[in-house]
């Protein structure tokens, strides 16, 4: 899976990126043919995490923004943890 962590309007932060690679990690726990997975983290009003994901052909999205970029990413995780299961759960019925 290709992974993309980009930061928008503020540098580089090693923690957050780690962060984002571990909310990844349990995207692939729920569905594990992810092709690729990009992050963006974005510094303008609010503090806002977008993610997209693409599988099998389709692409998810999961933004969310607060005062905070780690309440973010944790609320923006959620979101995506259920796209993909109600995503699988359409694709996969049986």
């Amino acid at each position: 899976m290709k992974t993309q962590v980009t930061f928008r309007h503020l540098d580089s932060n090693n923690a957050l990126q780690e962060a984002a690679q571990v909310s990844i990690k349990k995207f692939e726990k729920f569905f594990d043919g992810i092709t690729s997975t990009n992050v963006e983290f974005i510094n303008e009003a609010t503090k806002q995490v977008e993610f997209t994901v693409h599988v099998q052909g389709n692409t998810l999205v999961a933004r969310e923004e607060s005062d905070d970029f780690r309440k973010s990413l944790n609320e923006a995780t959620d979101k995506m943890i259920r796209q993909i299961k109600k995503w699988k759960t359409k694709t996969f019925k049986n």
